[in-house]
């Protein structure tokens, strides 16, 4: 198939590529380079089937142009993440996750299949299990503006969008910003980290296991079109303390101070079921010990001045 990316560049999209290009598919990526991370695609252009174009999901006279005649669009292009849109703000938020969303449906024709990166931060704070019928709660910049994109992509015939588990992780664009990426990160360089609220529950999913699902529902396009799913493993919710556990087994020096005063700012909280995916055959493959591992040994390798990583501040 012909399939198009938009924000293909980033942390995801650099880690799909070389999956749908092994499959056969042809691929173009559609990205603004906001990160100065075009250095990621290199190991692609020798591929006949790999494309990139420079753009703005919000550009619509540029996007129209060379958006039409592909079989699938994946959309990843947005400020992604808790701290990135706490620092850029509601309002640019809100102009590149919501109307680059509704700028990519306009530019798209019918019988082109959509499928949205959406997040698990949509739930916000939720006491009970959340399912897909839960009523969304975000609590933070980045959870509204998801949850306004969400809503956009479900009212448009021919989609599908993916509610991701926090993801952790190697990929070609690394972010440090992650849960689990940024704990193992400061265990290694400083040896300490101090966390709020470790009771907090999150649910997590390899970087590489998110790119597994986009092949997945472009193989099931007629199962899963016009639904949402959340995307992850029911054997993969943890809390803060036990994701901190799993690094101290890897990093037995590194000490966690589990502070009784001060809050997490990102105030997620919540057990998510995966029953849904689950029952179409899919699940992950790669778990958190096995991420954090990876982690350990790709830390070393990473300088902090490099400009397009995704820090948490």
């Amino acid at each position: 198939m012909k399939i198009f990316i938009t924000g293909g560049a980033g942390y995801i999209g650099t880690t799909l590529i070389p999956l749908l290009l092994q499959h056969g598919h042809q691929v173009t990526v559609y990205d603004s380079l906001i990160f100065n991370n075009g250095d990621k695609l290199l190991p692609f252009i020798s591929n006949v089937n790999f494309t990139f174009i420079e753009g703005d999901v919000r550009d619509k006279e540029k996007l129209s142009k060379v958006i039409k005649g592909y079989d699938t669009v994946i959309h990843l292009a947005a400020l992604v993440g808790f701290p990135l849109c706490r620092e850029k703000g509601e309002k640019e938020s809100l102009d590149v996750n919501k109307r680059g969303t509704d700028t990519v449906i306009k530019c798209m024709d019918p019988e082109q299949y959509l499928l949205f990166g959406s997040t698990g931060s949509n739930y916000g704070v939720i006491l009970d299990v959340c399912t897909e019928e839960t009523p969304l709660n975000p609590s933070s910049i980045y959870g509204r503006t998801k949850t306004e994109a969400e809503k956009l992509v479900l009212a448009r015939d021919n989609s599908t969008a993916f509610r991701f588990a926090t993801a952790f992780g190697v990929s070609p664009r690394l972010r440090l910003d992650l849960l689990v990426n940024d704990l193992t990160y400061k265990s290694m360089k400083e040896g300490y980290a101090v966390i709020y609220e470790a009771h907090f529950m999150r649910t997590f999913i390899h970087v590489k296991d998110i790119a597994r699902v986009f092949l997945f529902a472009i193989e099931n396009r007629d199962k899963m079109k016009n639904n949402v799913y959340n995307i992850g493993s029911n054997s993969m919710n943890f809390s803060k303390k036990e994701i901190c556990d799993l690094i101290s087994e890897e990093l037995p020096e590194v000490y966690f101070n589990f502070a009784d005063i001060g809050e997490d700012p990102d105030k997620r909280n919540y057990i998510v079921s995966y029953d849904k995916i689950s029952a179409l055959g899919y699940d992950t493959t790669i778990t958190l010990p096995e991420g954090i591992k990876e982690l350990v040994k790709a830390i070393p390798l990473i300088k902090i001045n490099n400009p397009y990583f995704n820090i948490v501040k």
